[in-house]
């Protein structure tokens, strides 16, 4: 089985010792194989070590995946989701009554969110 590469700025799944929950984190730095020695967590800002598997539930990181997105509903910070074209992402910060930054694998994104229909 080979084993999977990553790089700096990509999202992975890890137990964030600060904040006391699994969440998505960024690769800060990978060795010259390509694995990951550390990550930040985007909430608190913690740069830590990163132990493949360690703090990991295959099963719960399907549930964790969230509901898909929606421009109407009202998301709060930590909340994930799952966006038809970037896939999943974890709300990082509310910007504006209607805007919020969203990490996905390849980078964060500016969402609309509680946008009312007429």
């Amino acid at each position: 089985m080979e084993k999977q590469t990553f790089g700096v700025g990509e999202r992975v799944e890890k137990l964030c010792v600060v904040c006391k929950e699994e969440r998505g984190h960024v690769v800060a730095s990978v060795t010259k194989r390509g694995q990951i020695s550390r990550v930040d967590c985007p909430k608190c800002g913690t740069r830590s070590t990163f132990k493949s598997g360690v703090g990991l539930n295959g099963d719960n990181a399907a549930a964790k995946a969230g509901a898909p997105y929606d421009r109407t509903y009202t998301y709060r910070k930590g909340q994930t989701m799952t966006h038809p074209t970037y896939g999943i992402g974890e709300v990082t910060a509310i910007i504006e009554p209607q805007k919020i930054d969203v990490l996905f694998n390849d980078r964060v994104r500016r969402l609309i969110h509680a946008r009312i229909q007429a």
